[in-house]
């Protein structure tokens, strides 16, 4: 029996890549050295520090060095299961030729654990062409197909919906694990995964959630609907199907406190932690502005230059639109991320060409300076 899971934890800097690179290839995970990569790599051994040049050398050939940097497989097996190390990296291998033709793959055996499982960390740049790789639900859905009929072929067991390794039923709210982490949520598929389904979400939901009305409607984008009423004691909801869940069996299933006065606490909490970072995010958008303006007004009196611009007029109005295009770019950037209005944004280069025509200005006045002082020496030197 092999469970197919894809970690969809962030992914998207070189930092995440290069640790989950270096956390496949622990030694003491990968006892027996059960280990591959599929296509470009140069080096005799196989490090994680190799593995992330090699990466990193493909995303910045085809110039698509950003955005998601990797795909995370975990193939697990049961640990009852009669399957070998051996098996567990052809599987990979399988695995990774039917999904990821063309991209480079790292498979890694662990072996540290009371089970069998195979990591597999592929670079969504392709080495063929340079396209992103993109996965829809129903891609998962066939590699849990194709995982079963790998296993099917090695004459290894296959999950079976609503039934143990061994075969014996799962009795109706049965639970085999549980963690709040949502990626080692286990839970049983029969008629009452519904449940497990609804904790998911609401997990997920209250991640980044500030009031009632947010709530609902990250439940809602999840399938679910709130009804959440003043005359009614519990918190109710239901799926797509009309299968419906009470707050109360929630908490009591999964040791969660998500009935109404808990969940108003947590939007308070929310709330809290979102306006800090909105102080700080003020405080440092502040403290860049001073440090922009002291710019802006440095180049434009010409200060630790002044000489320069004297012998060439024209110095320190390139100087000046040149430290203001840079801070241009960095504040667009800055801008970007934190998202501003646009009004502000229009607010800001109106200020910008202001500092430009004043810089502008400044120069033209010295080099006029520097022309009478030019004349006068003339006329001086033609008295004599």
């Amino acid at each position: 029996m092999a469970i197919n899971k894809v970690i969809n934890k962030s992914t998207k800097s070189h930092g995440a890549m290069r640790n989950v690179i270096e956390y496949v290839l622990q030694d003491r995970k990968v006892l027996d050295g059960h280990v591959d990569i599929i296509g470009p790599y140069e080096a005799d051994k196989i490090t994680y520090d190799e593995v992330y040049q090699a990466f990193l050398s493909e995303k910045k050939l085809w110039n698509k060095d950003s955005g998601r940097m990797y795909a995370h497989n975990i193939i697990s097996f049961h640990k009852d299961e009669k399957v070998t190390p051996e098996e567990c990296l052809e599987i990979g291998r399988k695995f990774c030729e039917e999904f990821f033709p063309g991209h480079q793959c790292l498979i890694s055996v662990h072996q540290d654990k009371d089970h069998l499982h195979i990591h597999i960390v592929t670079n969504t740049v392709s080495y063929i062409d340079g396209r992103k790789l993109h996965q829809t639900k129903r891609d998962l859905e066939k590699q849990k197909v194709f995982t079963n009929q790998l296993c099917a072929d090695r004459g290894l067991s296959v999950t079976e919906k609503g039934k143990h390794f061994d075969g014996t039923r799962i009795e109706d709210g049965e639970i085999r694990g549980w963690s709040k982490d949502k990626y080692k949520l286990l839970a049983n598929e029969s008629k009452k995964s519904f449940v497990a389904d609804c904790a998911m979400a609401i997990m997920e939901t209250l991640q980044d959630c500030t009031s009632r009305e947010a709530f609902a409607s990250g439940m809602r984008q999840r399938g679910w609907t709130v009804t959440w009423t003043e005359r009614k004691k519990h918190i109710t909801f239901t799926n797509d199907k009309g299968e419906k869940v009470r707050d109360t069996n929630i908490s009591k299933t999964f040791s969660m406190n998500i009935d109404k006065e808990n969940l108003i606490n947590e939007f308070t909490r929310q709330n809290e932690l979102r306006l800090a970072r909105l102080r700080a995010d003020r405080e440092r958008e502040e403290a860049e502005y001073e440090r922009y303006y002291r710019e802006v007004e440095s180049a434009a009196e010409g200060i630790g230059h002044a000489e320069s611009v004297r012998n060439d007029p024209e110095a320190g109005a390139g100087d000046a639109d040149s430290l203001i295009r840079k801070l241009d770019s960095e504040e667009e950037a800055a801008r970007a991320e934190r998202g501003d209005r646009v009004s502000e944004r229009a607010d800001r280069e109106a200020l910008r060409r202001r500092s430009r025509a004043e810089a502008e200005r400044r120069a033209r006045e010295e080099e006029q300076r520097a022309e009478k002082e030019r004349t006068r020496r003339g006329r001086e030197g033609r008295s004599r």
